[in-house]
């Protein structure tokens, strides 16, 4: 087993439609604001080679570190419910958002699957890997939380737009 490799999975059932949820998951410049351990997301100036937006991130749960990624622009399309981003930096791999209708509104799955390259999580990996996973936990359920709450008040991030 190679102790820095992740496969993470999430659902999540939101109050609101696929495409006003997709609309808000697409601004990930705007995630800090309604999701805690999302400390800040500074967009890329112009784009990469191919054309695909960029930026960084900085995510900090309940341990002591943060994780800085540079996130890129694999896949965005709202018909299909499909959000999907490279990253590199302390995780390298990807991360993947597909909505469908379901239950009262949404059902959200985040998928996840990442190399660690962070040298110090590199160094606890067999010891911290628990508290690693209950970390990306936590984080995944207070974003939900936020992001359900955001839905509710019908206002989406931003200049006070209207879900």
């Amino acid at each position: 087993m190679d102790w820095c490799h992740y496969r993470l999975h999430s659902r999540w059932d939101l109050p609101a439609p696929p495409g006003t949820v997709f609309a808000v998951l697409e601004r990930a410049e705007e995630y800090p604001r309604w999701w805690p351990q999302v400390r800040e997301v500074t967009p890329a100036p112009g784009r990469t080679r191919d054309g695909q937006p960029a930026g960084t991130a900085r995510f900090r749960s309940f341990l002591p570190y943060a994780l800085v990624v540079t996130a890129t622009r694999l896949r965005s399309d709202p018909a299909a419910g499909v959000l999907e981003v490279a990253m590199s930096g302390d995780l390298d791999g990807w991360a993947r958002w597909t909505l469908a209708p379901g239950g009262l509104g949404t059902l959200a799955r985040y998928e996840q699957e990442v190399e660690v390259r962070r040298p110090s999580m590199r160094r606890l990996a067999v010891p911290g890997r628990p508290f690693f996973l209950l970390n990306h936990a936590w984080m995944m359920r207070c974003g939900r939380r936020g992001l359900t709450a955001l839905l509710r008040r019908g206002t989406q991030p931003g200049a006070g737009r209207t879900v």
